[in-house]
């Protein structure tokens, strides 16, 4: 079956214009930063709703949107996630990772504990969809880890956007994030973001990020 196809038009900018548009970008971009101590203050859902779908608007293997979004902001669920990742995480710290990864880590000051997943209001739990699962039927979807991380960036970005904070929280295993909220066997755990205000007074690592000519290589 043959897609449908409609026109796509887009404002152009050009010299100028477009050079002062793509700073004026970069320089928003690198003020974002990963912040682990929020405030309790709410996000209203339909924030959290648009922040999601500009997420889904990312590009995905023939187009199936391999992704499912969970947003939790009960408090007593919050609690019984930060107690299954500090499990994790405890075991992670004191065994699993090796001694060079724990060295890259220490000068972010980050331990097994995780107080933001009860501090943040609100947690997107973004799942992989292995697969389609349709009335017991499974269908094949393609490039799913390709895709889903396009749409976490995608995710970033939106809440940026908002002028909200987020972390990338990668707990190892996630399996516990299945369970809890009962996913079904075709979602998997992908990333666990906790988003709201920063808290007051907030501190963040001074890092710096790598120049144009550590990231970009010209054939011309």
């Amino acid at each position: 079956m043959n897609a449908k196809f409609l026109p796509y038009t887009k404002n152009h900018l050009y010299d100028n214009d477009l050079l002062l548009e793509s700073s004026h970008h970069y320089a928003f971009m690198n003020s974002r930063r990963t912040v682990r101590e929020f405030s309790s203050e709410p996000v209203a859902i339909e924030v959290i709703d648009n922040i999601i779908m500009s997420a889904s608007t990312a590009p995905s293997g023939a187009n199936k949107q391999p992704w499912t979004f969970c947003v939790v902001t009960n408090p007593q669920l919050k609690s019984q996630i930060r107690v299954a990742a500090e499990k994790e995480e405890y075991e992670s710290y004191n065994g699993r990772m090796p001694q060079e990864w724990l060295d890259d880590l220490s000068y972010l000051g980050t331990d097994w504990q995780k107080p933001f997943l009860e501090d943040a209001p609100a947690l997107i739990i973004v799942f992989k969809q292995s697969y389609e699962l349709n009335e017991g039927q499974k269908k094949t979807n393609y490039y799913v880890s390709e895709s889903v991380g396009l749409a976490c960036g995608f995710l970033l970005q939106a809440i940026h956007q908002c002028g909200l904070v987020a972390l990338t929280h990668t707990p190892s295993p996630m399996n516990f994030l299945s369970k809890l909220l009962k996913r079904p066997e075709n979602e998997k755990p992908y990333l666990l973001i906790p988003i709201g205000y920063p808290a007051d007074k907030v501190m963040v690592p001074d890092i710096k990020r790598k120049e144009k000519e550590q990231v970009i290589v010209y054939y011309q």
